[in-house]
């Protein structure tokens, strides 16, 4: 067994909330993981990456190990802004312990998996395999300068990796008792319709696009896009706004948009989605107004990581601790998880994340300290200890 700061999971996360690592300001936050990995024989690497439009971001690669089966935690120590702080009991950046309760802003989304995997290290023997760890700093906003770069970085540093868990609360009702093989993607597009403005009192001398807006709104919202997958749910569309930025009660606009977001299964590629919305609008009849359609941002890619034996072992070992076997999900938003399954299978294994976000955001402490299990107890299994 190999002792150091970080063999407490409580205590570490605890340390980790202490840190108001609000996107992009780690705050700290790294600081007090390389203390916890160095005496566990990690070499940590603290990389800035910038640019891409983005602001600077600090973060962690830390690896121990060089030969065997090559294993990747991943996580982000960034957390969202706590709000009006007079909803919380108390300061969201000072831990407290009440009740069986650990609160403190990030401590579901995603500190707690950050700690209770490093608490897990203290039992796995150097000589095991090859374990890495990616953290960022910038997970909850941009996600520009954060696990995609350090993927890169790692590739072309000649790291690779057999497996990756990514720490996010992915649990739903129970520690354990889900875990999630993949991820919809996020496709969001505008569509711009340009008339010609004029006075209402006069609509022959204008030509009004909200009429062919809402027209082509409604196709789009009447579409069924697909009908879904073994493992994922139908892809959905759903406008976000309509937009026209007219004030005044006697003019015609000269344009209007709309706003969409898609949440789409692994039929679906951005190109293929791209194709698919321009035709849709193609169909809408011809009116006289120039439709223009565009992609809005960069879109996420949907992903599934193989059913192998790997996910298998992970089930096996949250068995082993909670009693229950995990249901294999798709569900919810984005995460990093996307940018790691361009290197090797992922899933998300992590706490019940229903406090996130919110005010008096917390775990339970016997979920801490039974996800650490959970970890320790597949890492055994991974590497035939």
């Amino acid at each position: 067994m190999v002792a150091g700061i970080g063999d407490d999971p409580v205590q570490l996360l605890s340390d980790l909330i202490a840190c108001a690592s609000v996107t992009p300001e780690e705050a700290g936050a790294l600081g007090v993981l390389e203390a916890a990995l160095q005496p566990l024989g990690f070499v940590v690497n603290r990389l800035r990456f910038e640019g891409d439009g983005s602001y600077p971001v600090d973060n962690l690669f830390a690896t121990r190990g060089t030969g065997g089966k090559r294993l990747l935690f991943a996580g982000h120590t960034d957390v969202v802004p706590p709000g009006d702080l007079a909803d919380w009991t108390s300061d969201p950046f000072v831990p407290r312990l009440a009740d069986g309760k650990i609160f403190g802003r990030g401590a579901a989304d995603m500190k707690s998996g950050i700690a209770a995997f490093i608490g897990a290290l203290a039992n796995i023997p150097a000589e095991a395999g090859t374990i890495a760890l990616a953290i960022t700093n910038d997970e909850e906003a941009d996600a520009v300068n954060g696990t995609a770069k350090l993927m890169a970085w790692a590739r072309d540093n000649g790291h690779e990796f057999d497996f990756a868990i990514v720490g996010e609360p992915g649990s739903t009702a129970q520690l354990g008792d889900s875990i999630k093989i993949g991820r919809r993607g996020s496709f969001s597009g505008r569509i711009i319709v340009h008339g010609v403005q004029g006075h209402v009192a006069y609509p022959d001398k204008a030509n009004n696009p909200l009429p062919v807006l809402a027209a082509i709104v409604t196709a789009l919202d009447q579409q069924q896009i697909d009908s879904g997958t073994p493992h994922f749910p139908a892809s959905n569309l759903e406008f976000i706004s309509i937009d026209v930025g007219n004030p005044t009660s006697n003019v015609i606009p000269a344009t209007g948009t709309a706003r969409f977001n898609i949440r789409y299964n692994d039929l679906w590629t951005p190109e293929t989605l791209t194709n698919w919305a321009n035709e849709q609008i193609a169909s809408i009849a011809n009116c006289g107004c120039a439709i223009q359609f565009e992609v809005a941002a960069t879109p996420s890619r949907a992903f599934l990581s193989p059913i192998g034996a790997e996910v298998e072992s992970l089930r096996e070992a949250i068995l082993s601790v909670t009693g229950r076997r995990p249901d294999l999900s798709t569900g919810g938003g984005t995460s990093d998880a996307r940018f790691i399954a361009n290197y090797c299978p992922v899933v998300e294994c992590g706490l019940v994340g229903t406090s996130m976000h919110k005010s008096d955001e917390h775990v339970a402490v016997a979920d801490v300290t039974g996800l650490s299990a959970i970890y320790g107890a597949f890492m055994g299994r991974y590497f035939g200890l």
